[in-house]
């Protein structure tokens, strides 16, 4: 007989295992929890997240409650008879009351305890971290605090963007996830408690992070620029010979081999930092498409320009 198993997500991040979960053996999905549609775009048109759309494709039954611990959210678990909660970018805590008489585990893209909270593969690309990757937790009342069940590692690519590692944590995690989820309905799976004197908070970006400081390495520049792409960016301002200062937006870069003075920008895309210096694969201006930094300096005809950086006000929390 089958474990009826509810699936709790929200962001794109839970789809690739929830699309597994639903096709593994000795598992029923009677219902997708998801956030509630919020307005998006220019017209504030109401727009379902990415697993209730996922879900609604998949013609799965999909609740959206504003809060899952109301009690008729509880009556609608228990009506379903519900005996594990899969959790993955869910954005919402759960009460022990919804946790009750059943296994829960949650997919997080970070390689806990190092980065807890809302923004784990943004910090870890930010940081530059020599080794990321995903981690299968039991829920837990701190955040992210649960039981280890599993744990996958990779690196970051040269290049490689949160966008770009989203999406391939997204698939690495896919396997640990569905395999815990059966352990834990089989009464096999174990976890371990993690070192609380390594953990380390994964803060929210806001568009006030758009910003880098060009005097830093080279390392830690790529690092913070590719980190905050696709969103917010890093915002910047370029002045081009005869040319007074445009805004851009830089999204990709890499670490070169040369020399430039901090800011500097040579025809090849190659900006100077305060040590070292970084090649620029795709920035964009206002209204343009991102494109490698040197074809922009190409369509004008520069052969040098300045690149500069500001920090931005903070936002209010």
């Amino acid at each position: 007989m089958s474990a009826r198993v509810a699936l709790l997500g929200s962001g794109a991040f839970a789809i690739p295992s929830f699309s597994a979960l639903i096709a593994a053996s000795g598992i029923k999905v009677p219902v997708v929890v998801t956030q509630p549609d919020r307005p998006a775009g220019r017209g504030r048109v109401l727009e379902p997240t990415p697993v209730g759309a996922w879900a609604a494709g998949e013609g799965l039954r999909v609740i959206k409650p504003e809060d899952i611990n109301a009690p008729e959210w509880l009556d609608l678990l228990k009506l379903e008879r519900i005996d594990a909660l899969a959790v993955i970018a869910f954005g919402q805590k759960l009460s022990p009351s919804v946790l009750e008489g059943r296994v829960a585990c949650n997919l997080h893209g970070s390689l806990l305890p190092r980065w807890r909270g809302a923004a784990p593969i943004q910090r870890s690309v930010m940081a530059g971290d020599d080794e990321v990757g995903v981690t299968v937790i039991s829920i837990a009342p701190r955040m992210d605090a649960g039981l280890v069940y599993a744990r996958v590692t990779t690196t970051i690519g040269a290049s490689e963007t949160s966008g770009d590692l989203h999406d391939r944590l997204a698939q690495l995690g896919v396997s640990s996830m569905v395999g815990v989820v059966q352990g834990l309905i089989a009464g096999t799976a174990q976890g371990s408690t993690q070192d609380e004197s390594l953990a380390t908070r994964a803060r929210r970006l806001s568009r006030a992070d758009a910003w880098v400081d060009l005097g830093g390495s080279a390392r830690a520049v790529c690092a913070r620029i590719n980190g905050l792409s696709p969103w917010p960016g890093t915002d910047c301002t370029i002045t081009g010979e005869g040319t007074g200062p445009m805004p851009i937006k830089v999204l990709r870069c890499r670490t070169v081999d040369a020399e430039l003075p901090m800011g500097t920008v040579a025809t090849h895309g190659v900006v100077g930092c305060g040590e070292g210096a970084i090649e620029v694969l795709e920035a964009q201006l206002p209204g343009g498409k991102p494109m490698p930094l040197a074809d922009l300096m190409r369509g004008r005809r520069w052969s040098r320009a300045i690149l500069t950086s500001e920090p931005h006000a903070p936002t209010a929390h």
